[in-house]
């Protein structure tokens, strides 16, 4: 799955959370934040600390992959300054 946007990451987050049947209290208790942290994320992924989100991949068992984009044309999700277009 890719993800261009912190909008988007927070999305696939979610649906992966939603896949293990984890409520935020769940998730949050396995990662060692608070319920509101992980609603947070979901809701205003902006403003997570990069710390947060890789207990949040941990806890979800998801590991993060960096990889070059194909060449020619722009990411989806972003317009020709590089701003979320939704």
């Amino acid at each position: 799955m890719v993800a261009t946007t912190s909008k988007m990451l927070a999305h696939l987050i979610r649906e992966f959370r939603y896949e293990k049947n984890l409520s935020q209290s769940d998730l949050a208790e396995i990662a060692a934040v608070k319920q509101a942290t992980i609603s947070a994320f979901e809701n205003s992924p902006d403003s997570t600390k990069l710390e947060t989100f890789f207990k949040i991949l941990y806890a979800l068992e998801l590991e993060l992959v960096v990889q070059p984009r194909p060449k020619g044309g722009l990411p989806s999700g972003l317009d020709e300054n590089g701003e979320e277009i939704w």
